[in-house]
């Protein structure tokens, strides 16, 4: 039996790489000679960087969204840099009394960048997901203004020529598709989550509009209601405007960079696992789970999702997945949260899945 595993992280819980380990064992305590390969994945947040298997990783300093230095890392692949912007303003590097999308910047992906620019790299990869900001890029371009500056021995007063910006190229790698402002924008979708309150997310709103109609008269164009401008506080904006980036699936990305793609389509295999933190309907949007779904669909091969919760099992079902499992089902929430409960629980739920296969 050939099984591959790919499971995203459980936010807050384990990662990617943790929960495929756990779902292994679970595998070998019912299956002990199945040929198991596990895939680390992300569909642009936590773990993008390790999951596109990069050919070297970097490890570097920046400031957090606070401005706190902060240990953090990019890729680099084929002469490519890989931006994971978790890895620099990630919401899980804030304490949860000092989130404040007011407050939080995201000069730090700006300074990956140059210090990917430094080492020749023109060409970015750039996963937007779990970010602690919603200050629409501004962060990150002020962090690229200083280097402007520096390299071109401009005073701090001179205008910016943000020109250069589009000489570089980008492709931003995420599972969402809202634009930057409006309701169904970053401040009003994606703000509470980091820390906002009704107050806050009306003056972050304010914020993005006055920025966007600044923008748009300096660029020439508005870039604000393209799908993905909203992601990462509206980092998508940014790149979109200066830089004239374009989005692709966070997930596709990863199963393309981590050879998932190519493994499935040249090998026999009798079924994949996958898995998030939670599964519902909008697992089904795009996120990682239901883009293997879709490959696997077209070859026939059964699909297993295991969550940690799970809510519209019947549209899961519907969609085609082979089994949708809480590993929580029936067992107390109290330290499911725990990494070593967590693990424990996927591979019981595993092992249990595979028992009657």
């Amino acid at each position: 039996m050939k099984i591959f595993i790919a499971i995203d992280s459980f936010k807050n819980c384990i990662t990617s790489k943790q929960a495929n380990e756990a779902a292994r064992l679970g595998i070998m305590r019912r299956k002990p000679d199945a040929e198991v390969s596990c895939y680390e994945v992300s569909d642009g947040g936590e773990g993008f960087l390790e999951a596109s298997k990069p050919d070297e990783i970097v490890s570097c300093h920046v400031h957090d969204a606070l401005m706190r230095w902060c240990d953090s890392a990019f890729g680099i692949k084929g002469g490519k840099a890989i931006i994971e912007v978790a890895k620099a303003v990630g919401l899980g590097m804030i304490e949860p009394e000092n989130r404040n999308p007011l407050e939080a910047t995201s000069y730090g992906v700006g300074e990956l960048m140059v210090q990917a620019l430094r080492r020749g790299c023109r060409e970015f990869v750039v996963g937007l997901g779990g970010s602690a900001t919603s200050d629409c890029g501004i962060g990150m371009l002020k962090a690229l203004k200083h280097e402007w500056q520096v390299t071109n021995r401009k005073a701090w007063y001179e205008p910016f020529d943000t020109s250069w910006l589009k000489d570089i190229k980008v492709t931003l790698a995420t599972d969402v598709d809202n634009p930057l402002c409006g309701l169904n924008g970053a401040a009003h979708v994606f703000a509470p989550q980091k820390g906002a309150n009704e107050m806050m997310v009306e003056k972050l709103e304010r914020r993005a509009l006055t920025f966007s109609k600044m923008a748009a008269k300096h660029q020439g164009r508005d870039c604000s209601s393209m799908p993905g401008a909203g992601a990462a506080g509206g980092l998508g904006y940014a790149f979109m405007e200066f830089m004239d980036a374009k989005v692709e699936s966070g997930a596709e990305t990863i199963l393309r960079s981590n050879g998932f793609d190519e493994s499935l389509s040249s090998q026999k295999i009798d079924m994949v696992i996958t898995g998030e933190g939670k599964a519902d309907r909008q697992t089904l949007m795009g996120k990682l789970p239901s883009v293997i779904l879709s490959q696997c669909s077209s070859r026939n091969v059964p699909v297993f999702l295991l969550a940690g919760k799970v809510e519209d099992e019947k549209s899961l079902l519907t969609a085609g997945f082979s089994r949708v499992i809480n590993i929580n089902d029936g067992l107390s929430m109290e330290h499911a949260l725990d990494k070593d409960v967590a693990m424990a629980r996927l591979a019981n739920a595993v092992s249990a899945a595979v028992s009657s296969i």
